[in-house]
């Protein structure tokens, strides 16, 4: 009988192989459907909406955070925090996924502690080019009517308002680039894709998720995407774009919390 402490071999004596394409493609479209592809089709569906609408795009709003329970604080900070936990179950599914297939889990994108300096660092510096280009193509888009007002939360004002805006852009930030950088350009190269048509799914992917703010969303959200890859390509880790998406997201919901209604220059709705 095999020995069950062998690789490779397990109770019923079969050798573990490795998935097919046809697994790992299935295994990809699973994990986008569960994830961020849904995503980009709800965002169509609500772009389709804004633009049948009667009115310009400016007109409208799109919210990010907002209340689920209003008037009800405590019943509305356990919905918000299962809605960042539920998000990052595509993210465990990931980890699994590669782990099954040997690769170390989210270590085989760079998603670990063992450059914790080199991830921030680089984080941060990316954060201030993006974040600062990102707003100017924001408000141009917006006064050219491209672009919906974008409202980054609309909590009401109780204690745990500015932690929770914290933990849904940290959320944002490891879902979005452990699903769509790491692990989507892993696999578009298991299944053969080149890698120029690879940076182009990816980023057409991460664009699509953003169309519910306008065509400026979707546009700017691509370019960021081509960039994010070209640097993982560089640099061989998630953990850089992580931390600068997250600064990015904290700077956007927490400075909009702060700001909104006291400066002139930021948009309301």
């Amino acid at each position: 009988m095999p020995d069950a402490d062998v690789p490779g071999q397990g109770p019923g004596g079969g050798v573990v192989e490795e998935p097919s394409r046809s697994i790992l493609r299935s295994e990809t479209w699973i994990v986008l459907a569960l994830s961020l592809g849904a995503s980009g089709l709800s965002a169509l569906i609500s772009f389709i909406g804004s633009v049948t609408k009667p009115g310009g795009l400016k007109d409208q709003a799109a919210t990010l955070n907002g209340s689920h329970a209003p008037g009800r604080p405590w019943l509305d900070l356990a919905w918000q925090l299962f809605g960042i936990a539920s998000a990052l179950v595509p993210v465990a599914l990931v980890a699994h996924l590669l782990l099954r297939e040997r690769a170390g889990g989210l270590r085989a994108v760079g998603f670990d502690r063992r450059r914790p300096v080199f991830d921030l660092s680089r984080g941060l510096a990316l954060s201030a080019v993006i974040g600062g280009s990102g707003l100017l193509l924001y408000l141009g888009a917006r006064a050219a009517g491209f672009n919906l007002t974008v409202v980054p939360e609309a909590l009401p004002h109780v204690w745990w308002k500015i932690p929770v805006l914290i933990a849904s852009a940290v959320q944002n930030a490891v879902l979005e680039e452990v699903i769509v950088v790491g692990y989507l350009l892993r696999r578009l190269g298991q299944l053969g894709w080149s890698p120029l048509a690879a940076l182009a799914a990816s980023s057409v992917l991460r664009g699509s998720y953003h169309l519910y703010q306008g065509i400026g969303g979707f546009v700017g959200n691509m370019v960021m995407g081509v960039l994010f890859v070209l640097l993982y390509r560089r640099w061989g880790r998630v953990g850089p774009l992580v931390a600068a998406h997250a600064l990015i997201d904290i700077v956007a919901f927490v400075g909009y919390a702060l700001l909104a209604g006291k400066v002139g220059w930021l948009p309301t709705p």
